[in-house]
């Protein structure tokens, strides 16, 4: 018979963790409040990736809804196609918020992707902490906080809802730690490989990471704790068991990423060039409450790659906790996994305060090595955000208990242990994530006019054609429901010229059609046009199955990029929808 307190407790604690989890929901629809206050609005700083992400989970609704292929498109890229696998196809959430998608469109589940997955990605990493880590709910509540909203997730909450919707990842710690339990090898390593399928399908550059950093971690406690030996046999068969499981159901996506139409070779040079600043490490991040973009911009190529930006007070304060805690096997893994990550992000070449050092780093070996070089390598210090927070964690708890132990001394160590979590982490809070406002999709999409165009497999082309700078017709086609297809668009894709190595592109390879009109949108010019200019326009129309070419008169160059399209084709544009349109049809035959 249980009495009063007893049944108090967990009543308690379940109000504790329901608060908890609340707390994160909270924070997370602060960072991304000023997209739910106006629902016009898109992220400021990386609209070009929330059309594609809108695009994406419109794919996800047409694969529930139409059956269609999940792991490439053809509503992209005509008459070729887009390689899902190969890009940021996050099934794992288009088709879960493919109700959203159908009913509200693809902007609110968009939207609801990136706020849950911070929100979902805290509340993880909370019940780990406190059920398997520290065991202790305000240093859980602590180190799941950093996890989900540092600097680093607040960087890539900008349109990068993939990566901060890292939920998985803790799941997928927990499940390799049950793997030691004596007696449920099988179901243990089942349960493992069904995670790792979930994450793959999110996003596999988290999954490689988590992969490695668990992997020394789990080491480090094979070493440090000989006690943990006598589970090395039910660990190494639960693995096994993972293995072969995420290996059967990822195998055939896996071959269609590696092996399939529209499959690369690596991320171009300029792309694995994308490095973390030495200097970044210990700056202020321009999305946190001490930083701005002025002082964070030189550090950083754009505003969703800010990895690092820890602030050196918190910095200074992982270093000391480090040594405090060096007693621990786990701290001690961590430590390992954050120095080669460290050294990893800060690319083939070592830089600081935006200047190179000529100091080759670490990862000049590396790069060029199958898998690895498809990795951004300044994400490896993203990856030091969980490291922190667990580091985080580890230390409160620690001090929590001994301000038990010491009762005399409890005030004390509770101010001190407060002031330097106050001076390490006040800095480096969240602020709202800058928000503009949308053009509105024009009549010409909303209302269905695109569609006599497109009959018998035709495509609409866009002026200028979607690329990294411009995939707003990727947002029109996601509005759709994808049955606009486009000509080219804003994807990963090989460079299949002669001598490029199949090295990754943002868009197809150019064509020279594609390059005419990217000129007159860079000068704001038009060239002098040649008979030869003509004739690989009709080839290049041709090639894109192209029922109609549409212009959005709002575009700065749009002036200009009538005027080529009207000479270069002799046909003279009408407006209908909102849009200039050329009825091409005639003229590709």
């Amino acid at each position: 018979m249980t009495t009063p307190q007893s049944d108090a407790e967990p009543r308690r604690g379940r109000r504790i963790d329901a608060l908890t989890v609340l707390s994160f929901v909270l924070l997370a629809f602060w960072v991304t409040a000023r997209l739910w206050v106006n629902p016009a609005n898109g992220v400021r700083d990386n609209r070009t990736d929330q059309a594609q992400f809108e695009w994406m989970m419109a794919h996800g609704a047409r694969v529930v809804t139409d059956f269609a292929y999940p792991f490439t498109s053809d509503r992209m890229n005509v008459p070729d196609v887009v390689n899902l696998m190969a890009n940021t196809s996050v099934l794992s959430m288009s088709l879960p918020l493919s109700p959203v998608t159908v009913w509200f469109g693809p902007r609110w589940s968009f939207l609801i992707f990136l706020t849950l997955g911070l929100a979902a990605t805290g509340a993880a990493w909370y019940f780990l902490l406190c059920r398997v880590v520290v065991g202790a709910r305000g240093p859980a509540w602590l180190g799941a906080g950093f996890c989900a909203f540092a600097p680093a997730m607040v960087s890539h909450a900008n349109a990068h809802p993939n990566i901060v919707s890292q939920f998985v990842v803790p799941l997928i710690v927990w499940r390799t730690l049950r793997l030691a339990r004596p007696g449920r090898w099988l179901r243990n390593g089942v349960l493992l490989g069904l995670v790792i399928v979930w994450q793959a399908f999110l996003n596999l550059e988290i999954l490689l990471m988590t992969a490695i950093g668990l992997g020394v971690v789990v080491l480090a406690l094979a070493l440090g704790r000989p006690a943990l030996r006598s589970a090395a046999r039910p660990f190494a068969a639960g693995l096994a068991v993972a293995a072969v499981v995420a290996g059967a159901l990822l195998a055939y996506p896996l071959y269609v990423q590696f092996a399939g139409p529209g499959a690369y070779s690596g991320l171009s040079t300029l792309i694995r060039g994308y490095s973390t600043d030495l200097a970044a490490y210990l700056a202020w991040s321009r999305e946190s409450v001490a930083g701005d973009a002025r002082g964070s911009a030189p550090l950083v190529k754009n505003a969703t790659e800010e990895n690092a930006f820890f602030g050196w007070p918190l910095v200074v304060l992982v270093v000391a906790l480090v040594w405090w805690l060096r007693r621990n096997a786990v701290v001690l893994g961590l430590a390992a996994v954050a120095v080669v990550f460290g050294l990893f992000s800060l690319g083939r070449e070592i830089r600081f305060d935006g200047r190179g050092t000529g100091v080759p780093g670490p990862w000049a070996a590396l790069e060029n090595l199958p898998v690895l070089h498809s990795v951004v390598p300044t994400r490896w210090s993203l990856a030091l955000t969980p490291i922190i927070g667990v580091l985080l964690a580890l230390g409160a708890d620690r001090a929590r208990r001994l301000a038990h132990r010491y009762p005399a001394a409890r005030g004390q160590i509770r101010f001190a242990t407060g002031t330097v979590l106050a001076m390490a982490l006040l800095p480096i809070l969240p602020t709202p994530l800058p928000a503009t406002r949308l053009d509105p999709t024009p009549a010409f999409v909303t209302s269905g006019a695109w569609r006599p165009y497109v009959a018998g497999g035709r495509s609409i082309v866009t002026l200028p054609l979607p690329d990294t700078t411009y995939a707003v017709p990727l947002r029109w086609s996601a509005e759709t429901r994808l049955e606009m297809p486009l000509a080219r668009g804003y994807f990963l894709y090989p460079d299949t010229r002669p001598g490029a190595g199949r090295v990754a592109l943002f868009t197809a390879p150019p064509r020279p059609t594609s390059s005419f009109f990217e000129t007159v949108r860079r000068t704001d010019a038009v060239p002098p046009i040649t008979p030869q200019d003509r004739v690989a326009a009709v080839d290049d129309l041709r090639h894109w199955r192209a029922g109609a070419v549409v212009l959005d008169p709002r575009l700065r160059t749009a002036e200009s990029l009538r005027r080529a399209m009207t000479e270069l084709t002799g046909i003279t544009p009408t407006r209908v929808g909102g849009l200039w349109v050329w009825d091409v049809r005639p003229l590709v035959g």
